[in-house]
């Protein structure tokens, strides 16, 4: 299927996370061109689009993404533009720092700064989720990672990291000046890589900045500085992004308080499906895309070599083919789901040990589930009225109050 318009990107911008699923359905179909930006594009949902596009090295990320996305997300060098061995190598360096264990670590540190006194939540006045939820997981990160975490310094990073998140799926002025922003944060973790090799251990590293700043490539070599930054901010910034998560959370729990209660009282596995139907449901990245690395064939279609690709994540974790009825928000379908690496996708498919997959989930979902456990329990947090709508159009969404929490009379619109 070709679109009718010779061009779809003012469309893109107009439906944002359902541009691709919505064309799909209109046609029946799982697979349509069309242009963005004028550039030919293939499109692609659903779980077996999820195994085409993940499995067997058939793209790369190797201009898949405009320069204005690449250099806050991304940029050169970084571990998600490899391929093969150094891929492979550098990637699991990724797997280490977000290993179980360490995920834990993390998730510790978020829970003592969410907690602390004098660092966390504001007590006695009303404040904004998403806004306290990006500081205090930058102070937590920051923690983690062996960097520094006075005042100053963690308000700069989580403001310029949350441009980063905020404004990558934009374009002109607001893109242009967090790309600006993003150069004082490199300048920041270079440093920060620097001072990590000038006390030169004599040991197995025992931070993150240390084990990136220690890494050797498939060749053998350590990182150069600028290459190692890159890196580390690629370790924080998926961090502070779980602050979206933590916001839809909380509107979940808003809008279905039956589940409160359990949650409240920690069962993990309740915990457990409660996050994992958070990052189905609610929306997170619209799409992935990669270009073609020979000629290829799927769903009738014969793709050449450096043809651009984009998958529908949110079109993917709303298939109604893997999710019964996928609008409804349903934390215990997780309780009987059969794990399977295609069909839940917010942050990539396919196997995080041998492919692109963020090797980050399990900190995603730790973090998730220790947010959800002090939400549910703390009934002093109320809710006032406020638009809690979000529009899909925005890409990255969310509640259009940020999520207003504080002492008062709850009550929403």
């Amino acid at each position: 299927m070709t679109a009718r318009l010779p061009d779809s990107s003012l469309a893109l911008l107009r439906q944002g996370y359902t541009f691709i699923s919505a064309r799909c359905d209109e046609a029946g179909t799982d697979l349509f061109q069309t242009r963005l930006m004028l550039r030919p594009v293939v499109c692609i949902r659903g779980a077996a689009a999820a195994e085409f596009f993940y499995g067997g090295g058939r793209f790369s990320r190797t201009g898949a993404l405009p320069r204005s996305v690449k250099h806050l997300l991304q940029d050169a060098g970084s571990v998600q533009t490899l391929e093969g061995d150094a891929h492979h190598r550098r990637k699991q360096l990724f797997l280490d720092l977000g290993s179980r264990g360490s995920a834990e670590r993390l998730a510790d540190h978020f829970d003592a700064e969410w907690h602390d006194p004098d660092r966390g939540l504001p007590s006695g006045r009303r404040f904004n989720l998403h806004n306290e939820a990006r500081r205090i997981l930058t102070a937590a990160a920051c923690r983690w990672a062996g960097l520094p975490t006075d005042p100053f310094t963690i308000r700069r990073r989580s403001t310029e990291l949350g441009l980063m998140i905020d404004q990558a799926g934009a374009f002109g002025p607001v893109n242009w000046y967090a790309r600006w922003r993003r150069h004082s944060t490199e300048k920041w973790a270079a440093t920060a890589i620097l001072t990590a090799r000038l006390a030169a251990p004599d040991q197995t590293p025992a931070t993150p900045v240390e084990a990136i700043a220690f890494h050797r490539d498939h060749a053998g070599k350590e990182l150069p500085a600028d290459t190692a930054a890159v890196e580390l901010l690629n370790l924080l910034r998926p961090v502070v992004a779980v602050s979206n998560f933590i916001v839809f959370a909380a509107l979940a729990l808003t809008q279905h308080p039956e589940w409160k209660n359990k949650l409240a009282n920690g069962d993990d596995d309740d915990l457990h499906c409660f996050a994992q139907e958070v990052r189905r449901y609610y929306p997170f990245f619209p799409f992935v895309g990669g270009t073609a690395t020979g000629h290829l064939e799927w769903s009738g279609h014969a793709f050449k070599p450096g043809d651009w690709v984009l998958l529908d994540l949110y079109g993917t974790n709303h298939d109604p083919r893997s999710w019964p009825n996928p609008e409804s928000f349903d934390p215990a379908r997780f309780r009987t789901w059969q794990p399977n690496p295609n069909t839940l996708i917010p942050q990539g498919a396919g196997d995080k040990e041998t492919g692109h997959r963020c090797p980050g989930e399990d900190i995603t979902v730790e973090l998730i589930k220790r947010a959800i456990r002090t939400l549910a329990d703390t009934p002093a947090l109320q809710v006032p009225a406020q638009d809690l709508s979000f529009n899909l159009s925005s890409m990255p969404a969310l509640p259009k109050s940020g999520f207003i929490l504080g002492p008062g009379h709850a009550g929403r619109r």
